[in-house]
C-alpha cells in the first residue's frame, strides 16, 4: 500500500512539473504585442495620448503618497510599540487629548487629499472635453463586435463592422492553438476590419450600444467608455504616434465577452486620405439596387459572407445554435413558407434583445442572408428572398 501511494505521489509531482513545463514553454512562445498587452507586465500600457500619460503620472504620484503615508504611519505605531513595550519596563501613559495633535492630524490629511485631488480633477475634466474634435465616430457595441460609423470630418459617411479575425473565431472554438500552429502575438486580439483614424487629430467617439452594456476601451490611449442601450456617451483621443494600438470590450455582455475585441489603426494624414477614398470606392461599389433580382446561387455566396460575419458567433457556424441560442438549421421560422416572419425578426429582433435587430445590414445582405439559412444545412426550401421585399417590410 506504502509503495503504491509514493508511485502515485511521484506520478502527480512528474505530471505537474510536465504541466508546469509546457505552461512555461508556451508562454515564452508568445512575445509583447506592440500597442497591446506585454508578457509579464505589471505597469500601465505605454501611453500614446496626453491623457494616457496624465493618467500614469497620476498613478504613480498616487502609489507614492500612499506609501509615504503608509509607512509613516505604520513606522510611527511599530516603533512605537517596540520601544515602549511593557518587557522592557514602560507603563502605559494616561493623558487627555492635545488640541495641536488634533488640528494637526486635521490639517494634513486634508492637505495631502487636497495635493491629490487637484491635479486628478484636471486630467477628468480633459478627458470629458470633446470640443473642437477633428473627426466623429460612433462605436456601437452588439454581440459580439463593433460597428463603427464616421459622423464628421474626412471620411464621413463610412461605415462597417469590426469583428474578431474569422480564422482566430475558429482556432478558439477548436480548443486554442494546437501543435504547429502560429496564432501570431495578437491572438483574440485581431479583427476583420480595424478602426482606422489620423495621427495627431483629435477624435471624438461617441458610444451606445443596440443590446446590452459594452465598454469602448483602449489602454494605450487611456480611453474607457460605456457603450449603453439607448443612451449616447462620448469621449476623445489624440494619438501622437502612428501605429496599431488594441482593446478589448470592458464590461462584461455575455458568453461571448471574450470575443470582442478593439484594433485601431493610426496612420498618417496621407496614407488616411487614402484610406477614405478607397473605403468611399469600396462602398459605392458595394451599393446595391433593392430593385435587383438576384439568382438563388449569388444570393447564397453573398449570404454565406454575411452570416460569417454578424450570426456565426451565435448561432455557430453549423447552424446549430448553443445553449439559449435558438439553432437555425432545421428550425420552424426559417422553414417556414411564410417568409415575412423571418424578415420581421431580423428587422426588429425579439425575445427581449436575445435576438438583436439588424436593421444596419443592407436590404440586400439581409435578403441573402435569409436566403442562405433557409438553403444551407438540411435547410433545402429553394425559397428566395428579394432585397424588393425586405425593402417593403422596413416600410
Amino acid at each position: 500500500m506504502n509503495n503504491t501511494i509514493k508511485r502515485l505521489a511521484w506520478t502527480l509531482r512528474a505530471a505537474a512539473v510536465w504541466a508546469s513545463s509546457v505552461a512555461l514553454s508556451a508562454a515564452h512562445a508568445v512575445k509583447d504585442l506592440p500597442g497591446g498587452p506585454a508578457v509579464n507586465q505589471l505597469n500601465l500600457h505605454p501611453a500614446v495620448t496626453k491623457i494616457a500619460q496624465e493618467q500614469a503620472w497620476l498613478h504613480w504620484m498616487m502609489l507614492i503618497i500612499c506609501t509615504v503615508v503608509f509607512v509613516l504611519v505604520f513606522g510611527v505605531m511599530f516603533y512605537s510599540i517596540w520601544k515602549h513595550r511593557k518587557s522592557v519596563g514602560h507603563k502605559a501613559a494616561n493623558f487627555h487629548e492635545s488640541v495641536t495633535v488634533e488640528i494637526i492630524w486635521t490639517i494634513v490629511p486634508f492637505l495631502i487629499v487636497i495635493g491629490m485631488a487637484l491635479p486628478a480633477t484636471k486630467v477628468v475634466v480633459a478627458m470629458k472635453d470633446t470640443t473642437n474634435a477633428d473627426l466623429t465616430i460612433k462605436a456601437t457595441g452588439m454581440q459580439w463586435k463593433w460597428g463603427y460609423d464616421y459622423l464628421r470630418g474626412e471620411g464621413e459617411g463610412i461605415s462597417f463592422f469590426s469583428a474578431l479575425d474569422p480564422a482566430q473565431r475558429t482556432m478558439s472554438n477548436n480548443g486554442g492553438p494546437k501543435e504547429g500552429e502560429v496564432p501570431g502575438n495578437d491572438y483574440l486580439l485581431k479583427v476583420d476590419k480595424p478602426l482606422v483614424v489620423p495621427v495627431d487629430r483629435k477624435v471624438r467617439i461617441i458610444t451606445t450600444a443596440n443590446d446590452v452594456i459594452h465598454a469602448w476601451m483602449v489602454p494605450a490611449f487611456g480611453v474607457k467608455q460605456d457603450a449603453i442601450p439607448g443612451f449616447v456617451r462620448d469621449t476623445w483621443f489624440r494619438a501622437e504616434k502612428i501605429g496599431d494600438y488594441y482593446g478589448q470590450c470592458a464590461e462584461l455582455c455575455g458568453k461571448e465577452h471574450a470575443y470582442m475585441p478593439i484594433h485601431v489603426k493610426v496612420v498618417s494624414a496621407e496614407d488616411y486620405g487614402k484610406w477614405v477614398d478607397g473605403e468611399k470606392k469600396l462602398m459605392a461599389a458595394k451599393a446595391d439596387d433593392p430593385a435587383k433580382v438576384w439568382v438563388l446561387d449569388d444570393l447564397m455566396k453573398r449570404g454565406e459572407k454575411v452570416y460569417a460575419t454578424n450570426c456565426a458567433a451565435c448561432h455557430q457556424p453549423n447552424g446549430k445554435g448553443a445553449g439559449p441560442i435558438k439553432p437555425l438549421d432545421a428550425a420552424a421560422l426559417v422553414l417556414d413558407a411564410d417568409k415575412s416572419k423571418q424578415i420581421a425578426v431580423l428587422l426588429n429582433g425579439q425575445n427581449n434583445g436575445a435576438m438583436p435587430p439588424w436593421k444596419q445590414l443592407s436590404d440586400t445582405e439581409l435578403a441573402a442572408v435569409i436566403t442562405y439559412t433557409k438553403n444551407n444545412w438540411s435547410n433545402k426550401t429553394g425559397q428566395v428572398v428579394q432585397p424588393a421585399e425586405v425593402l417593403a417590410a422596413r416600410r
